[in-house]
């Protein structure tokens, strides 16, 4: 398993925002849903193509993929609509030290 990755600074990272965070070769994208951080692979299930290129609804807590139009769970990682049907991989995130903290805990 590997160690946390700092991601960026709370302050950085502001309500609706996302950024993308490396845990060596897994890209992870970090959404900050009104005050609530949350990390899944940035990698769509359905072809792979990175989700960080698509819109964030934080309203909802979804990330569209920009190439089929699938959606996902920024919650849970689960698929919420065709073409993708298996979810995205979710990984833990810690906020210390007024910093965001993820990893790949697979």
């Amino acid at each position: 398993m590997s160690d946390w990755v700092r991601v960026c600074a709370t302050a950085e990272l502001l309500p609706g925002e996302s950024t993308v965070a490396w845990d060596g070769d897994t890209p992870i994208l970090v959404v900050n849903l009104d005050g609530d951080f949350y990390a899944v692979e940035d990698q769509c299930t359905h072809e792979d193509y990175e989700l960080s290129a698509g819109a964030v609804d934080p309203d909802a807590g979804t990330v569209e993929c920009v190439l089929h139009g699938a959606k996902f769970d920024l919650r849970d990682g689960r698929a919420l609509c065709a073409p993708a049907y298996e979810p995205v991989a979710k990984f833990p995130v810690k906020v210390e030290d007024g910093a965001v903290w993820t990893r790949d805990d697979r």
